[in-house]
């Protein structure tokens, strides 16, 4: 956390304090339904969040639920539909948030649900409720967005669903329903013990590693195969282990051993392990819903003599393109139409799998698989060897499908031309040293939160009080700084900071992510970022360092895709572009959970002037010293002054 700053604002709020005490009794709380908009339909759950015992992966561990059961329940609503969901935080020793990813949450900022960002952290004991617009159709999903608590289990799928007026232009195109898979990684160790060992100084730095299982819609197997092991993960093969059905059965008439569950295996009856089997008609086409809320994980799936037709992305519509397997980032989800079309054999019997394994890193955990099963298969399961994954390092061939993705023709409006760019900012990402622990940095910046959220300093206008106003984290990056090296070799000294980038509202920004060398020469990693309240448009990637003068003018301004999340490949760059006309506090960081934790992050302030005109919920704003200073009874801000330095101009 960043240390409070003393301002004018708070000495005049104490002093106040002192001879009004008594109004605290006096003001009242706005409630948050009462800020939201209200369509005609809406859609209202209630959630108690807790810790669970639960075996994902056929070993029991502590987790976190919500009603008792993990993954947490899908929410489906209609587009513009009114979601309500009323969080009890019924885990006692820590507070949390719900962030709804791919949500935009235009005039309801409060509710994007990021801790330090956009709201206080519900604390142990205590309820809130998010309202919001479920703002167009696509395929979502949610999770905790405090501390590590996505790495714990707290996430589910969301799903709206296009109405008869808004309806998606690939619909017709299938007339087999839909199916719905929700990809992540386990890990053994508590996300406490990852944090610790995250934090530690100098050589006891402890890295999370390789996560122990994949889990599909909740459901993996740790340390053994569904079906027949070939050369199915390249360097790992040889430690798999066949799931085998006579030892497990033995374990299933345990009636002690199935209570707790640690020692059912995937083939015990109501095991919380067993596959997950997507029943299908043959000669139908079915969408596949796909997201990854993965810890650290890229992943790529694969279903077994099927081909997959890409349609969606993100929740935007994109031009179909056929391939056999995709690759899928945390934070990403893409829809794509799968057709039937297998007539069963003796060989291929109607059954067949589904194969997810690990991309980008060297794997250490088996690939997790499911099953497609046809209703005329003459068989339960697959007989053959699930698909293997494609070779870990093959970069370029991530590369290649990556670059396919573009806007659906007249269904994505293009972006403004860079003509009317007000503003550039250029961020480069390195692992770094600060006062002896390992951080991820942007421009030598590692992120820290204020214990003050920055939506609510903004509206009360504590801004000087909160957090360090006193200007920008850097708009860029020195001229001279090798990306080819690590950057103990460089002078450009890493800082902690809780500073913004404060946009005007309406701005057209481009962001720049500039990838580099890690602590390690020639190491460098992709990342996928994510932005919060916003779909911005991917204007192009490319390799080595970015060159404004050569590359601007070579970005795609024709068929740019929309994404909320986008990929910066190892040692290249990635161009975004988007339009800041969401009044709000968003943040913008790596959808690597440990990566975020470690500071690869950064908040845009967005219409700082328009802040005065949200009805933000005093209940989601009372922490740090907006509690402090609400016993002198707190009003918003008449106009809030921007401290930030002047808007420099696009190059």
């Amino acid at each position: 956390m960043a240390k409070p700053h003393t301002s004018v604002h708070l000495a005049v709020l104490v002093q106040l304090l002192l001879c009004c005490t008594l109004l605290v009794a006096l003001a009242a709380p706005a409630s948050a339904s009462a800020s939201a908009p209200v369509p005609a339909k809406a859609k209202k759950v209630t959630w108690d969040v807790e810790y669970i015992m639960w075996a994902p992966d056929c070993q029991q561990r502590v987790m976190i639920g919500i009603n008792g059961t993990f993954p947490g329940p899908t929410i489906t609503a209609r587009a513009g539909e009114l979601v309500s969901v009323t969080v009890n935080n019924k885990l006692h020793t820590e507070g949390l948030v719900i962030h709804w990813h791919g949500m935009r949450q235009v005039g309801t900022p409060w509710a994007d649900g990021t801790a330090s960002i956009s709201q206080c952290a519900i604390n142990p004991g205590e309820s809130f409720t998010y309202e919001f617009v479920a703002d167009k159709p696509g395929t979502f999903f949610y999770h905790g967005h405090f501390g590590m608590q996505r790495a714990a289990g707290l996430y589910g799928s969301l799903i709206v669903e296009a109405t008869a007026e808004q309806d998606e232009p690939f619909r017709k195109d299938y007339d087999g329903g839909e199916l719905n898979m929700l990809l992540s990684d386990w890990y053994h160790d508590n996300v406490f013990a990852q944090a610790a060992g995250l934090e530690r100084k100098d050589k006891h730095f402890q890295w999370i590693g390789e996560p122990q299982t994949i889990l599909i819609n909740g459901r993996g197997q740790y340390e053994c195969m569904l079906g027949k092991v070939n050369n199915y993960h390249r360097g790992i093969y040889k430690y798999a282990k066949t799931c085998v059905r006579d030892k497990e059965a033995k374990l299933c008439r345990d009636e002690e051993r199935c209570e707790r569950r640690s020692e059912c295996g995937p083939y015990c009856p109501e095991s919380q392990c067993a596959p997950v089997i997507f029943d299908v008609e043959p000669g139908k086409t079915y969408r596949l819903r796909i997201a990854s809320t993965t810890t650290l994980s890229a992943l790529n799936l694969q279903v077994e003599g099927h081909e997959l037709t890409v349609v969606e992305a993100d929740g935007n519509p994109v031009e179909p393109f056929t391939v056999t397997d995709i690759d899928i980032y945390s934070g990403e989800s893409y829809s794509v139409l799968l057709t039937t079309n297998q007539i069963p054999t003796y060989y291929k019997p109607g059954a067949f799998w589904i194969s997810v394994g690990v991309r980008g890193r060297h794997p250490k955990t088996l690939s997790a698989t499911a099953v497609l099963r046809y209703t005329n298969s003459k068989l339960q399961w697959p007989t053959s060897a699930p698909p293997e994954t494609p070779a870990f390092d093959d970069i370029e061939r991530s590369k290649r499908f990556t670059y396919r993705i573009k806007a659906l023709k007249n269904a994505v409006t293009p972006p403004p031309k860079r003509a009317m760019l007000n503003r550039t900012i250029v961020m480069l990402n390195t692992q770094t040293l600060v006062r002896g622990h390992v951080k991820w940095a942007i421009n030598n910046v590692s992120l820290t939160l204020p214990a003050t959220p920055y939506l609510g300093a903004y509206f009360y206008g504590l801004q000087g009080s909160a957090f360090d106003a006193t200007g920008e984290p850097p708009n860029g990056f020195p001229d001279e700084y090798n990306i080819r090296l690590p950057p103990v070799n460089s002078s450009y000294n890493a800082t902690l900071s809780d500073r913004v980038y404060e946009l005007p509202y309406g701005a057209l920004v481009d962001v720049v992510l500039q990838n580099a060398d890690m602590l390690k020469e020639t190491v460098s990693e992709t990342h996928p970022w994510h932005l919060h309240g916003h779909d911005f448009w991917v204007m192009g990637y490319g390799e080595g360092r970015y060159d404004a003068k050569k590359d601007l003018p070579n970005l795609n301004t024709d068929n740019p895709p929309l994404r909320n999340t986008v990929v910066v490949f190892p040692h290249g760059w990635t161009v975004l572009r988007f339009v800041a006309d969401n009044t709000g506090a968003w943040a913008f960081h790596c959808h690597i959970e440990p990566h975020l934790h470690m500071g690869m992050g950064a908040v845009f302030i967005e219409g700082v002037d328009k802040m005065h005109d949200l009805n933000v919920p005093k209940e989601a704003m009372m922490c740090g010293v907006i509690r402090t200073a609400a016993a002198v009874h707190l009003t918003p801000a008449s106009r809030t002054r921007s401290t930030a330095p002047a808007t420099p101009p696009a190059p």
